[in-house]
């Protein structure tokens, strides 16, 4: 089908791989409006469609034959390993055995050094690797008493192991094949026998699909397009790597703090056109469960679903993946953090972050680094990644001290309306949250330490100045000064606490802390 696609790309001078990427996620639009029609009392023909898509994706639009046939096996492994070894070390063998297979073709990627507008195979594992390890884990919850889950784990535990067609369909969900986001089994399931709608159903409408899916759908379809184009567009001239290029060190130097800034939303417009388009591919198919991570499928299969606004309008906001307001404006940057790749947050805190965590204990510096360590590791082995993730324990840090000190003496009396101080102290955490933003996300997308360290070099290393000197001052003293003139205003910070829906490395003051009580016990 080459054919097709190759002029095409030469007139838009975009890649292959991209425009079969983007063609795929168009096409599946259409797709999910079937997908919704095949009824309830057919759920072997809705796993059926679920794979013959995924395979047309595939074989014969990318080319990738050898690549579904590594997913297939790593989705059979699974399904054997969960269903025969019964003890608690299960969910951990299929992590071992999934996250080890992905990693070998990271590697191989990396030896070839493919670029990342070439599409193979590891884009979809990853996306297969979240849902994967996350069935592992439902299934060793259906085995365990309900009195020692949780609630997230009461809602997805599976206690009828699937049959092979079922998994399969599950395993490749065709609009969250590619590029994710993934949604676990239970949620899958509901939407296989439409038990997502049960209670939901609007008072006047006896369908048991919702209406207004179209309507949203269409609309965010017209989002997506409109990033994709941006992109298209812009992306040629503006990009991370510019900053490296020769050009870029003859301009100005305000001239060129500008146009990094301006690079890294267009970097950014990609990712949104991508996940808004799959989106709409979920919200034919999804719904909103009790915490964002179940947001994972497209509004037109329907697991978008979030119930109905005040006027009785179906809403449809459990398949975001991104909110694009909350990254280009943030009020500050976990709130940044909090509003990316949500889904993935979610596995690593329901996957990771609570499971290495022992039993009666809460949370704290061995796990944080394990699920740093396994975000990083899942990402790929390209130094950048780990730039980007360590520089960011930094940044987390500064921006804990910041909320935990210098906030409490901004913030107007309860109920007084907002001050001019307290705006400009919004406004300057929206602009420095930007400018920290796209200083550390740049190794990630230029991927090599040489590259990485060289752009910052060229941006005078802005980042490090910023977070740096705002550490400095905090454990200078600053922190200390800033407490008492609390207490001397009466004025009491808020608890900080980092928000279920994000998992970052964790704060180097609380690192230190606990190195200390380590070298306690030592002694």
């Amino acid at each position: 089908m080459d054919a097709l696609f190759v002029p095409l790309a030469s007139a838009i001078g975009s890649s292959v791989d991209q425009i079969k990427l983007i063609s795929c996620l168009l096409i599946a639009c259409p797709l999910g409006s079937l997908f919704i029609r095949i009824p309830a009392s057919q759920p072997n023909l809705k796993h059926l469609f679920n794979l013959l898509v995924s395979v047309f994706f595939f074989i014969p639009v990318l080319n990738l034959s050898w690549g579904f046939g590594q997913l297939l096996g790593s989705v059979l492994g699974t399904y054997y390993i969960a269903a025969n070894v019964k003890g608690p070390n299960m969910p951990w063998i299929v992590f071992t055995f999934v996250m080890g297979h992905l990693t070998v073709n990271h590697i191989i990627r990396a030896f070839y050094n493919l670029s990342y507008e070439t599409f193979e195979v590891t884009g979809p594992q990853m996306v297969l690797t979240m849902k994967l390890t996350t069935f592992a884990w439902n299934v060793w919850d259906g085995r365990t008493a309900p009195e020692n889950l949780d609630k997230w784990q009461l809602q997805k535990r599976i206690t009828n192991y699937p049959t092979l067609l079922e998994f399969l369909g599950y395993s490749f969900y065709f609009p969250g094949v590619l590029v994710g986001p993934y949604l676990d089994y239970a949620s899958y399931m509901s939407l296989i026998d439409e038990s997502l709608f049960e209670g939901k159903r609007s008072p006047t409408s006896t369908r048991s699909i919702p209406d207004g899916r179209k309507r949203v759908a269409y609309r965010k379809m017209l989002t997506g397009l409109v990033f994709l184009g941006i992109f298209v567009v812009l992306s040629p001239s503006f990009y991370y790597g510019i900053v490296i290029t020769p050009w870029f060190m003859t301009q100005g130097f305000i001239y060129r703090m500008a146009y990094f800034q301006f690079s890294g939303f267009i970097e950014r417009s990609k990712y949104y056109a991508i996940w808004t388009l799959t989106e709409v591919r979920f919200m034919s198919c999804r719904r909103r469960n009790a915490n964002i991570g179940d947001q994972g499928a497209s509004i037109l299969t329907g697991l978008g679903f979030t119930g109905y606004g005040p006027s009785g309008e179906s809403t449809w906001e459990g398949a975001a993946n991104v909110k694009v307001l909350e990254i280009e404006l943030p009020s500050n940057f976990k709130v940044l953090l909090d509003s990316w790749n949500i889904n993935t947050n979610i596995w690593l805190r329901e996957c990771i972050y609570k499971r290495v965590t022992p039993k009666g204990k809460k949370p704290g510096f061995s796990s944080s680094m394990l699920t740093f360590a396994t975000s990083a590791f899942w990402h790929g082995i390209a130094t950048g990644y780990y730039l980007t993730f360590f520089f960011g324990g930094f940044i987390t840090t500064a921006g804990r001290l910041c909320r935990a000190n210098l906030r409490p003496l901004i913030l107007p009396p309860p109920g007084a309306p907002t001050t001019t101080i307290k705006l400009i102290y919004d406004w300057t955490g929206t602009f420095v949250s930007i400018l920290i933003l796209n200083y550390v996300a740049a190794p990630f997308m230029l991927l090599t330490f040489t590259d990485s360290i060289e752009a910052w070099r060229r941006l005078h290393w802005y980042g490090f100045w910023m977070i740096g000197s705002t550490l400095a001052f905090f454990w200078l003293g600053g922190s200390k000064f800033l407490k008492a003139l609390q207490k001397k205003e009466g004025k009491v910070a808020d608890k900080v606490v980092t928000p279920e829906s994000h998992v970052m490395p964790p704060p180097l003051d609380d690192v230190a802390e606990e190195l200390k009580e380590l070298q306690k016990r030592m002694k």
